[in-house]
C-alpha cells in the first residue's frame, strides 16, 4: 500500500466514524419517535419508570408489550436490509441488487405462508417467524449447492432468479388454493409486510440469527473493496471468493430471511438507502456497509412511523410505503444509468 493511500485512508477513517456516529444517534431518535407515536397518547416518562420499577401500569403495558417491540423490530430489520442491500451490491457489482435478488426473501415468504396454510400458525405462536426462517434456510441450502460446483456470479443470480420464481409461484398457488377467503386475505396482508401486533418474543427470536448475519456479511468488507478492482485483482490479492459468496449468501439468509419471517416482505430498503449514501464513503463498498445498515434502520422507523401518522384507517401496511418511496426511486436510478450510459 503506498503512502498516498495510506495518508488517504487515515483522513477519511474520522470522518467514516462520525458519519456511523450520527447515523447511530439518529436511529436511536427515530427509535424514541416511534415509541411515542400511536393512536392514543402515552407518557414515555410515566410509562419508563413504571415498567422499570416492576408496576404494571395500563402506560406500562403499552410500552413493553406494543410500542417498544415495534421499535425494536423496526431497527433489527431496517439494519438487516440496509446491511445486506449494500453487500449485495458490492458483490454483483450491479446497482440494481438488493436482498430479494437471491431468492431468500421471497423463499421466507412462503415459509410462512405454508404454515399459514397448514393452520400451524393458530397452534403455536412463533411458528410462522419458525416457518419463515425454514423456507429461507432451504433457500440457503440451495445455493450453497450451486457454488460448491464451482459457480461463478452469473450463475448465482440465475439460481437466485429461479428460486425467486419458484417461490413465487409456490405461493400463488397457497392463495388459489386456499380454503376460505379469510385465510387468503390474511396470507396477503402478511405478504404486503408490517411490524404491528409484534412482541419481545419476536425480537428475541430473531436477535440471535441476525446478530450472526451481520457478522458475516460485516466480515466482507475487505473483499468487496478488492472486488471493485475485478475478480482476477480480488484473487490476486488473496481473496477467496467462494468462500467470499458463501459468507455473503449465509449472512443475508440469516439477517433478512430472519426479517421476512416476522414482518412479511418490506422492499426496496436494501436497493435505496445504499445509493442514497454511497457518495458520502467514497463509493467504497467496503465503507457502506455499516453506514448502510444504520440508514436502513432510520429509513424503516422513518415509514413505520409516516404510516401511523397518516390519517388512513385501517393502517397501511409497511411494505406499501416502502414501495410508494422506493419505486420512483427505482424509475430515477434506471433513467439515471440510461443517461450515464
Amino acid at each position: 500500500m503506498t503512502l498516498a493511500v495510506q495518508d488517504r485512508l487515515r483522513a477519511t477513517t474520522p470522518k467514516l466514524a462520525r458519519l456511523i456516529l450520527v447515523l447511530a444517534l439518529l436511529m436511536l431518535a427515530m427509535m424514541l419517535v416511534s415509541m411515542a407515536v400511536g393512536y392514543a397518547p402515552l407518557d414515555i416518562k410515566a410509562a419508563l419508570a413504571d415498567a422499570l420499577a416492576g408496576r404494571k401500569t395500563l402506560p406500562a403495558l403499552v410500552l413493553v408489550e406494543l410500542r417498544l417491540p415495534r421499535a425494536l423490530l423496526g431497527a433489527l430489520v431496517g439494519f438487516s436490509l440496509g446491511l445486506a442491500g449494500a453487500a449485495m451490491q458490492g458483490l454483483l457489482r450491479n446497482p440494481l441488487a438488493e436482498p430479494g435478488i437471491l431468492g431468500i426473501s421471497s423463499a421466507a415468504a412462503f415459509g410462512a405462508v405454508v404454515v399459514f396454510y397448514s393452520g400451524l400458525s393458530a397452534t403455536m405462536a412463533l411458528a410462522l417467524p419458525l416457518g419463515g426462517m425454514a423456507g429461507a434456510a432451504m433457500a440457503t441450502l440451495l445455493l450453497y449447492a450451486f457454488l460448491g460446483r464451482g459457480a461463478g456470479t452469473m450463475t448465482l443470480i440465475l439460481a437466485g432468479v429461479a428460486i425467486n420464481s419458484f417461490a413465487g409461484a409456490m405461493t400463488a398457488l397457497a392463495l388459489n388454493l386456499a380454503p376460505n377467503p379469510y385465510a387468503a386475505l390474511e396470507i396477503v396482508f402478511w405478504l404486503m409486510g408490517s411490524l404491528a401486533d409484534r412482541s419481545l418474543l419476536h425480537v428475541w427470536l430473531v436477535l440471535p440469527p441476525m446478530l450472526l448475519g451481520w457478522l458475516l456479511l460485516l466480515s466482507t468488507a475487505p473483499a468487496l473493496d478488492a472486488l471493485t478492482l475485478g475478480e482476477d485483482t480480488a484473487k490476486s490479492l488473496g481473496f477467496d471468493l467462494t468462500w467470499l459468496r458463501a459468507r455473503l449468501i449465509g449472512g443475508a439468509a440469516l439477517a433478512v430471511g430472519s426479517a421476512v419471517a416476522v414482518t412479511g416482505a418490506i422492499g426496496f430498503v436494501g436497493l435505496v438507502v445504499p445509493h442514497l449514501l454511497r457518495p458520502l464513503v467514497g463509493n467504497r463498498p467496503g465503507r457502506l456497509l455499516l453506514v448502510s445498515g444504520f440508514g436502513g434502520a432510520i429509513l424503516t422507523l422513518a415509514a413505520d412511523t409516516a404510516l401511523r401518522l397518516a390519517p388512513i384507517r385501517p393502517e397501511l401496511k409497511l411494505g406499501v410505503v416502502t414501495a410508494l418511496i422506493g419505486a420512483p426511486f427505482l424509475f430515477h436510478l434506471i433513467h439515471r444509468l440510461r443517461r450515464d450510459v
